[in-house]
């Protein structure tokens, strides 16, 4: 009998994106329940453990979040397996540092660092629009965050700018045919592109056709498209790649021309 929800996650069931090594332990950080869902997050202890490499063991992350040094979107998190997500801000003051948790190109979360100028507000995609009691309307976000009152022409599927001190919108981006989106989800994970279509589906999948700065054209679910700017300006720094996918062989040719002019 199942009782409760569960607390463990063995290595070979978590993320790949995580890139945990197979023979380091059977088990793995199981992210705790938040904002993000478990195969669509990256837990702190993972983020400082594994990637920033400032902690050597889990004792130690444990150590450096109970010091309150580590904040998510602004609020100081001391669970070392709270489950940050696509488009956080993640803020160590004492090293005057402030990342983005944004995809690579290979779908993994990349270490990002971005300026304190660009640490105020972070994009969170329209989930739901309803209206509440006493006829107060609001909307909820990918991030779990209701907003009350937002401005009447933001829909689902939209993007909205949030001033993370103050949890207010700032801006907000249609989603239309021509503006920037990347992909948080199936096998384009990572990529960006311009939005050039949409097929409607009734009872399916509605699907979206992308179109990539190098006039690649892909396609996938509406659900996965998350608009990031508006035209070709995104809101938000891209990282390294700018959200271009190279085939192999093109990936190849760029490996051996960065060997050939080092090698110079």
């Amino acid at each position: 009998m199942a009782r409760g929800p569960k607390k463990h996650l063995k290595r070979l069931n978590a993320p790949k994106a995580w890139m945990l090594d197979k023979l380091g332990g059977v088990y793995a950080p199981r992210p705790s329940t938040g904002p993000h869902k478990l195969r669509e997050s990256l837990p702190l202890v993972i983020f400082l453990r594994n990637r920033l490499k400032y902690a050597l063991t889990k004792a130690e992350v444990t150590k450096i979040v109970m010091q309150r040094l580590i904040k998510v979107d602004g609020k100081v998190r001391t669970d070392p397996t709270f489950p940050t997500g696509f488009m956080d801000v993640v803020q160590i003051e004492k090293t005057n540092e402030t990342f983005r948790l944004i995809y690579d190109v290979k779908g993994r979360f990349t270490i990002h660092r971005i300026t304190p100028e660009e640490a105020k507000y972070k994009l969170c995609k329209v989930k739901r629009v309803q209206v509440g009691t006493k006829g107060v309307p609001f909307l909820v976000t990918n991030d779990g965050r209701t907003i009350r009152y937002p401005d009447p022409l933001v829909k689902v599927h939209d993007t909205i700018q949030v001033d993370i001190a103050s949890g207010k919108i700032m801006d907000f981006i249609k989603f239309d045919s021509g503006n920037l989106c990347m992909i948080t989800g199936g096998r384009n994970l990572g990529r960006v592109g311009t939005v050039v279509s949409r097929e409607r589906h009734p009872g399916s999948f509605d699907i979206v056709h992308i179109k990539d700065s190098l006039g690649h054209v892909f396609a996938t679910r509406l659900n996965y498209v998350f608009i990031i700017g508006k035209g070709s300006k995104p809101y938000v720094s891209l990282p390294k790649g700018k959200g271009v996918k190279l085939s192999i062989a093109d990936e190849r040719n760029k490996r051996i021309a960065a060997k050939a002019a080092a090698g110079l």
